[in-house]
């Protein structure tokens, strides 16, 4: 390498020096420094996905139910009546351990804009955030930095926050997760495909004015946090969620008209990204002029213009004679509405700028980056590298002492101080909201209810990765299946460290083989999804968690509850006896994370889900819930939250009480009921383990 090269090396903008030498090998010449940027961003983790497409390539992305798979801004899958449910999951990590409130408002609204890009109206979100224990100041200043910034965001925007999950361990305590997903509802003759633009077309931007936040924020989020993390403040996008609202309006009633060709929303690297995606997927090219760009701020550089990630704007690209109409409509709405460049019919992205071309680039080359070959190494030992949990001092022979530790733990207690800050009934479509296993909602148009649930199994995935990644997709779609629905497709948020650690890319492969097994064996197809790596910071590396939110319908308008047991049920566990690996009693009163997980049955998951579905459609018990997180006594417990009566447990051995995993759930059946509820479960494990109780309590005999 020459001089000229070593010295550019030095500031390669996060890129690596073989992906310098081919971008220079390519153009023939020095990139400037636009360029660079553009590359830099363009190949960064978060938008190229470099070191995850391999792998992304096992999951199932076709099905009986499936519209629209993964290649657009998000999936669309089929619920009859000419409507489709669009939906994805998203990640906002970075942004979030820097400036909490912003970072998980802008997460909300980059996924409506996700949304809304494929034409959908946004019907509901579901939050799925991660944290360190909440004894730990920064863990509470980031927890109620990012509540409120979900909560604040969704209820202005007026999309509702059905459900989701919180969860807590010292692994997060120095990067936490904020996993935003949403559904949105959509006539499936007007779905908009990003690959629709064609030469000739003219690229629009609506929505609010440019400024310099979240320049570069792409790349941000594709790099360790370290302890400068404050000075990465100006990363951080800042969202409106009162001019989303309008965006979503105005975009709505352009599309309604049929103005639209194909529509981008303006997320990581902004004006960059957005335009090279519609140009890429379109197989031609585009130019771009920069000075016709809206600003809020004076002097802004090309490349911040360029790469700015300004919330709340969309491109369209629409055929030139509309151009008026697109106008009147943005104007009626008080929305900046300029014609920022067109669709060419060469492979060239250029950028323009007072009269200079600024940037002079392959659109393609622009948009394939090269992928990563990261080498693996299967760790010595799994469930160890991670911040211990101190065991707990009780005596583990009484149930009840355990039962009551647990209880007392951040990870279970009531949850409804954090939902209750979030509007779940804007719409009118809620069903049934926060606080469940999932999430219940009326697609009134189609006279037809669909549900939506979510999962991740953090310390399962840790001690036993490919087990762990089975577990996370099945508990999605036992979760549907116990409620009474039957899964449509999957979206799923792959939140990681460094997968440049062979340990570490080991285990996200054998998360990812894990999810795709168990989607090609339960008939889920992966529609959407995220990956976010570099989950890490000076105090070590997130768990590996995945995160999935599946979306699925019913047979008819009847759906089980999840708690409220009468007085006359007897209570039935189904399932086979659980393990204690990776279990809530092994992580906090045993106080490690270890042991590979029992072996997986499909067969027996596929006969649970066709039984629980039976079940809840012939109105067999009263409310029933799987058995997850914290086991069979957690589970009685959420089922007996808030209800009349209570219920009394004979009471077994730790397994039994606290075991995890596999296909188990428990019910309260109605007396009259038990003998065509035992039919209906006849072939698969059933055992009667007590009764409802008159008093609110829950009783271990």
């Amino acid at each position: 390498m020459g001089k000229g090269d070593a010295m550019m090396a030095k500031n390669l903008y996060g890129l690596k020096e073989g992906e310098y030498l081919k971008i220079k090998e390519a153009l023939g010449r020095e990139p400037n420094e636009t360029e660079l940027l553009l590359f830099s961003v363009m190949w960064s983790e978060h938008c190229s996905y470099k070191s995850s497409r391999k792998l992304l390539s096992l999951f199932p992305t076709t099905g009986k139910y499936v519209y629209r798979g993964p290649g657009e801004n998000a999936g669309i899958v089929d619920i009859g009546s000419g409507l489709g449910i669009a939906f994805k999951i998203e990640s906002h990590n970075h942004p979030s351990a820097v400036e909490p409130v912003q970072g998980a408002a802008t997460g909300v609204g980059g996924i409506i804009r996700d949304i809304l890009a494929v034409g959908a109206r946004p019907i509901a979100s579901m939050d799925c955030l991660f944290f360190g224990p909440p004894e730990e100041r920064r863990a509470r200043f980031l927890r109620e930095g990012v509540i409120r910034g979900v909560g604040s965001y969704g209820n202005a925007v007026g999309v509702p926050t059905v459900g989701g999950m919180t969860y807590y361990d010292p692994a997060y305590s120095g990067n936490p997760l904020v996993n935003v997903m949403c559904a949105g509802l959509i006539e499936l003759d007007k779905v908009v495909s990003a690959t629709a633009a064609k030469p000739g077309n003219i690229l629009v931007l609506v929505g609010s004015k440019t400024g310099r936040d979240g320049i570069a924020g792409a790349a941000f989020a594709s790099a360790e946090l370290d302890e400068s993390v404050k000075e990465s403040k100006p990363q951080v996008q800042m969202g409106d969620p009162f001019a989303e609202k309008l965006l979503i309006e105005c975009c709505l009633e352009i599309l309604d008209k049929g103005l639209i060709v194909s529509m981008q929303d303006m997320g990581a690297a902004g004006i960059t990204s957005s335009s090279v995606e519609l140009a890429a997927k379109a197989k031609a090219g585009a130019e771009i002029y920069l000075d016709n760009v809206p600003l809020r701020e004076e002097d802004m550089k090309p490349f911040e213009i360029a790469l700015s990630e300004s919330q709340e704007r969309m491109l369209l690209a629409i055929d030139e004679t509309n151009f008026g109409e697109v106008r009147a409509i943005a104007d009626k709405w008080g929305l900046e509405c300029a014609i920022i460049g067109k669709i060419i019919d060469e492979d060239r992205y250029v950028l323009t700028h007072k009269g200079e071309i600024v940037a002079d680039l392959s659109a393609s080359f622009l948009a394939s980056s090269q992928e990563a070959d990261w080498p693996v190494h299967k760790p010595d030992e799994l469930g160890v590298s991670y911040p211990k949990v101190e065991g707990a001092a009780l005596d583990r022979s009484d149930p009840s002492k355990v039962v009551d530790f647990l209880v007392s733990l951040p990870q279970f207690e009531d949850k409804s101080w954090i939902y209750e800050q979030y509007d779940h009934m804007v719409q009118t479509r809620t069903t049934l909201g926060p606080g469940n296993p999932v999430a219940i909602l009326y697609i009134k148009e189609a006279d037809k209810l669909i549900a939506l649930a979510a999962a991740s199994d953090p310390w399962r995935c840790a001690a036993d990765p490919f087990a762990g990644g089975v577990e996370t997709v099945a508990m999605a779609i036992r979760k549907l299946a116990v409620a009474g629905a039957y899964p449509l497709g999957m979206t799923d948020c792959l939140n990681f460290p460094s997968p440049e650690v062979p340990e570490n890319f080991w285990i996200i492969s054998e998360v990812v083989k894990g999810m795709a097994l168990a989607c090609k064996k339960l008939n889920c197809p992966i529609v959407s999804g995220n990956v976010s790596l570099y989950n890490e910071s000076h105090e070590g590396a997130i768990l590996p968690t995945p995160v999935v939110c599946a979306v699925g319908t019913f047979d008819g308008m009847h759906f089980l509850k999840s708690k409220g047991p009468e007085l006359s049920d007897r209570l039935f566990l189904v399932g086979k006896e659980a393990s204690l690996q990776a279990s809530a009693y092994r992580r906090y009163v045993e106080g490690k994370i270890s042991g590979p997980a029992d072996p997986v049955n499909f067969d027996d998951e596929r006969a649970f889900i066709e039984r629980a579905i039976k079940t809840a459609a012939l109105k067999l018990a009263t409310c029933g819930r799987c058995v997850s997180l914290g086991g069979l006594a957690l589970a009685a417990i959420k089922m007996a939250s808030g209800s009349r009566f209570g219920l009394e447990i004979k009471s077994g051995d730790v397994r039994f009480l606290f075991g995890e995993g596999g296909p188990r759930a428990l019910y309260s059946v109605p007396e009259a009921k038990t003998s065509e509820f035992l039919k209906v479960w006849d072939g698969f494990p059933v055992k009667e383990i007590g009764k409802a109780r008159e008093d609110k309590t829950v009783r271990f005999a």
